[in-house]
């Protein structure tokens, strides 16, 4: 796959990642499954959500993938680590534009903050839909980047906003693919789109001290600083204080994050 992951996968990158699960990141799927589903998660990660989906779908198969090696590699160890590893689930690399698959192979598609990286989505649902069968739902979830609110206002956070937007679109992405979905899914030729919206909230000490610290290590040291700084968008100067914004809010006792997403569950 040719795309530029604008994110990369740094440890700060991955410890966002595998905080997600089933229940955090795919609420508006469970009640669609059947446990003898054969499900395909494009865009696994370190596959904490396919472990997940694995344990509610026991008579059925859940084949995770990812672009990266590594990454694939990782998620095989951890999910063979678990306490009671669920033995219908396995992990393999692949191309979410080209998959490795015999057309009408999984009842679903489940792809989680993956169409907001892609430089052509709609070609890349077209293709889910070629192993869907009949009757079967893409579920794909992505935030909506310019939706994103937070108080205190801080302009090194509205800063990284634009920054964000900026490298995205340099990497041909869209950070506000929330909004775009039911779009995409129709310009991919579904015709049965259901269309919600979510959020993640991060508004008390716990939650605030993990996600502020988390982009503070992000704008440093993952890809997205790496690119911003490579791209000349920013400066490492202007990346150390925005981290700093970071922390500072993390710490503000009347701190809150709101994270908003767009779902569809897309039906063949």
């Amino acid at each position: 796959m040719g795309d530029t992951y604008s994110h990369g996968h740094h440890e700060s990158v991955l410890r966002s990642h595998r905080w997600r699960t089933a229940e955090n990141s795919a609420g508006y799927l469970l009640p669609h499954l059947d446990p003898a589903f054969h499900l395909l998660d494009v865009g696994c990660g370190p596959g904490t959500i396919t472990v997940d989906l694995a344990r509610l779908l026991p008579d059925g198969q859940v084949v995770g993938i990812d672009a990266s090696h590594d990454v694939i590699a990782s998620a095989t160890t951890d999910a063979a680590a678990e306490e009671n590893p669920p033995p219908n689930i396995r992990f393999a690399t692949a191309d979410a534009y080209h998959l490795d698959a015999a057309d009408e192979s999984f009842d679903v598609v489940h792809a989680h903050q993956v169409l907001q990286h892609l430089t052509d989505p709609v070609a890349a649902l077209r293709e889910w839909r070629r192993v869907l069968r009949p009757g079967g739902l893409i579920a794909a979830r992505d935030s909506d980047y310019a939706a994103f609110v937070w108080a205190p206002a801080d302009p090194l956070l509205t800063r990284w906003l634009q920054l964000y937007h900026q490298l995205t679109q340099a990497n041909g992405a869209e950070a506000d693919a929330g909004r775009h979905l039911l779009g995409w899914a129709h310009a991919a030729g579904f015709t049965e789109v259901e269309f919600s919206s979510s959020t993640w909230t991060y508004a008390d000490a716990e939650s605030r001290a993990w996600w502020g610290g988390l982009w503070a290590d992000r704008v440093l040291a993952s890809s997205f600083a790496t690119q911003a700084v490579g791209y000349e968008l920013t400066t490492h100067d202007e990346l150390a204080n925005i981290s700093t914004a970071f922390r500072r809010w993390a710490t503000h006792p009347s701190a809150t994050f709101v994270i908003v997403h767009g779902e569809i569950l897309a039906r063949n």
